[in-house]
C-alpha cells in the first residue's frame, strides 16, 4: 500500500459545494481506502491504497459526485504520491515560504495542465507579486502590507483557473508534518 495526498478543488467555498469531511471520510473507508485522514474543510486528505493515483482520482470525484450534491464544474481531484508530494516541498523557491509574517505564500496545484501553459495568465504587480514555475505547480508569494494590490486574484477568471486548487503553505507543509508524523 502507498501513501496518497488528495486534494479536492471546489468545495467548502463560501458556503457552496458542502462536503461533511466526516462523511467523505466514511465512503472512502468504505472503499477500503486505509488511515484515510481529513485536514480541514477544504479537502485535504491523506490516505493509503494499492490503487494507482489516476485510479483514486476518478474514483473520489464519482464518489462526491454521487453522494454530494455538487457543482460538477468546479470538482476536481488530485492525487499526488508522497514522493510528489515531498518534490513540491522541497524544490520551492529559495526563501520561499520562509517569511510568512512579512509575506502570503501559496502553493497553486496545477490538474491537467502545465506550469508553462498556466504561467501567463499570472500577472505579477512589482513589488507586491512574486510568481515561480515548478513541476506540477505555481509557487505564489504577495507581500502582506500591500496584499489588497495583488493580481493573484485575477486568475479566477481564466478558464486555466479551473484547473488549479490553491493551497497556503502553512496548510501545505502541515500536510507533509501529518504524513510524516503518521509513517
Amino acid at each position: 500500500m502507498a501513501t496518497y495526498i488528495v486534494l479536492i478543488r471546489g468545495i467548502n467555498v463560501g458556503g457552496k459545494n458542502k462536503v461533511s469531511m466526516a462523511s467523505l471520510k466514511k465512503y472512502l473507508e468504505e472503499l477500503d481506502y486505509a488511515s484515510v485522514t481529513t485536514i480541514g474543510a477544504s479537502g485535504n486528505i491523506i490516505l493509503e491504497s494499492g490503487k494507482s493515483a489516476k485510479a483514486i482520482q476518478s474514483q473520489v470525484e464519482k464518489l462526491l459526485l454521487e453522494k454530494f450534491k455538487l457543482d460538477d464544474e468546479l470538482i476536481k481531484v488530485l492525487v499526488l504520491s508522497r514522493k510528489q508530494y515531498e518534490a513540491v516541498i522541497s524544490s520551492k523557491p529559495k526563501g520561499f515560504g520562509d517569511h510568512p509574517d512579512k509575506y502570503y505564500s501559496d502553493a497553486i496545484f496545477l490538474m491537467g495542465i502545465t506550469a508553462a501553459k498556466s504561467m501567463p495568465i499570472f500577472d505579477p504587480r512589482e513589488g507586491v507579486d512574486q510568481i515561480w514555475q515548478g513541476k506540477g505547480v505555481i509557487y505564489s508569494q504577495r507581500l502582506g502590507s500591500q496584499r489588497t494590490k495583488s493580481r493573484l486574484s485575477k486568475i479566477v477568471a481564466s478558464p486555466a483557473y479551473k484547473s488549479m486548487t490553491i493551497r497556503s503553505w502553512s496548510t501545505t507543509t502541515k500536510l507533509l508534518a501529518l504524513l510524516e508524523k503518521k509513517e
